[in-house]
C-alpha cells in the first residue's frame, strides 16, 4: 500500500534535531545500513535547517518505499520568498544568509536523486530519494503520493497505491468515510481488494470492493488504468475522489459516480480518454481542494510526480480533512 507520510514540522532551529532523529528511525527500521542512515541523517539536517532559516518554516514529507528497491524519499516544502537561482543555490559556498552556504549542495550529493523546484515569492520544494539496498533505481513508471492525516488525528483515514509497468499501470485511491482507524478500515480494504485484483477492468475491481467492504464505514474510492500503447486512460470512480489528467494543452477532469463503495453504488462505469507520452495522471481526495490549479507555475507538470504532489498539498489542503495526493507519469530521465 501507498505509505502515508510522516509529517515533520520545522519552524526553528530547535526542531532539526528532532525532525533528524525521526527520520532516521524509519530509514533504520527499513533496514538502512549506517552508511545510507548518515545520508538520511545529512539531508535532513540541511533540509530542515534552511526550512528554519530561509523558508520561515515548513514540514517534511517523509515517505518509504519499496520498489523498485528500498528507499527513502523526503521532500522539504516551505512557503518562503523562493530562490532565485536554483542552480547558484547548490553551488558550495553559495549563502543569502551569510551562511556556509553547502546545504543544497550536500543534498544534491548525498541524494540518488535530488531535484529543486521554487517559485519567487511562491515557497520551494525540495526532493531527495536515497536507496536503502544501494543506489535507488530509476523506475519504468513513476508514481509518487502524499497521503496526510486529519490534523489531530493520528491515523489517516485515506489510502492508496498502484500495480503494474510501462505497458499496463494503475492507481487507486481510497477515502474511507469519516476519519480515523475506522475509515482507514474501509480505505485499506479497498486497497486490498486492488492488490488480489491486479490487471481486473476497474468495474469489476469496484464491484469486488462494494462487496468486501459492506462490514466497514465504506469509502469513496478513484481507479484510473492508464495504457500508454493504446493512448488511453480508463477511470472509474464512485464517490468524490477526484481526478485530472494534465497534459501541455491544458487539464481535463475525471468523471466519478456519486455513491459510497460498501454501502451506496448505485452505477459503477468506466469512461475512456485520451493519454499521451506527456500526460500527467493526479488523483486526490476531498482533502485537497477541487479546484486547485498550476496557473502559478505550470512548469511543475513536467517535474518529479513526488514535487507535484507535495506542492499541490502545501497550497490546496484544505486543512480539516484527511488529504491524499498522487501523480503519476511515464519515465523521467534520471
Amino acid at each position: 500500500m501507498g505509505a502515508p507520510n510522516l509529517v515533520l514540522p520545522v519552524h526553528d532551529a530547535s526542531e532539526v534535531g528532532a525532525a533528524r532523529r525521526a527520520a532516521v528511525a524509519v530509514a533504520e527500521r527499513l533496514g538502512a545500513a549506517e552508511e545510507d542512515a548518515g545520508k538520511v541523517a545529512l539531508i535532513v539536517t540541511e533540509l530542515a535547517t534552511n526550512l528554519a532559516r530561509h523558508g520561515g518554516g515548513g514540514e517534511l514529507l517523509v515517505r518509504t518505499l519499496t520498489r523498485p528497491a528500498a528507499a527513502l524519499e523526503i521532500v522539504a516544502i516551505d512557503r518562503g520568498p523562493g530562490i532565485a537561482s536554483v542552480d547558484q543555490a547548490i553551488r558550495d559556498g553559495y549563502s543569502s544568509r551569510g551562511s556556509s552556504g553547502v546545504g543544497l549542495g550536500a543534498v544534491s550529493r548525498a541524494a540518488d536523486r535530488c531535484e529543486i523546484f521554487s517559485t519567487d515569492g511562491a515557497g520551494t520544494a525540495v526532493l531527495a530519494r536515497i536507496g536503502l539496498a544501494g543506489p535507488a533505481q530509476s523506475a519504468e513508471v513513476v508514481v509518487a503520493g502524499v497521503s496526510v492525516a486529519k490534523q489531530g488525528e493520528r491515523i489517516c483515514g485515506d489510502a492508496w497505491n498502484w500495480s503494474g509497468d510501462r505497458d499496463r499501470w494503475s492507481v487507486l485511491v481510497a477515502d474511507g468515510l469519516g476519519h480515523g482507524p475506522d475509515a482507514a478500515v474501509a480505505a485499506a480494504g479497498a486497497v486490498r481488494i486492488f492488490g488480489t485484483n491486479a490487471g481486473e477492468p476497474g468495474a469489476d475491481v469496484l464491484e469486488a470492493a462494494h462487496a468486501a467492504l459492506r462490514h466497514t464505514r465504506g469509502a469513496a474510492v478513484g481507479l484510473a488504468e492508464v495504457r500508454p500503447g493504446a493512448g488511453e486512460l480508463r477511470f472509474t470512480g464512485v464517490g468524490n475522489i477526484g481526478g485530472v489528467v494534465l497534459t501541455p494543452q491544458g487539464s481535463r477532469s475525471l468523471v466519478s459516480h456519486a455513491g459510497i463503495v460498501g454501502h451506496e453504488c448505485r452505477k459503477i462505469q468506466t469512461f475512456t480518454y485520451p493519454w499521451t507520452r506527456e500526460s500527467v495522471l493526479v488523483l486526490f481526495s476531498d482533502g485537497l481542494q477541487s479546484r486547485w490549479t498550476l496557473d502559478r507555475y505550470p512548469a511543475l507538470r513536467g517535474r518529479d510526480p513526488a514535487l507535484l504532489a507535495a506542492v499541490l498539498y502545501r497550497d490546496f489542503a484544505r486543512g480539516r480533512d484527511d488529504v491524499t495526493v498522487v501523480v503519476g507519469r511515464g519515465a523521467m530521465s534520471p
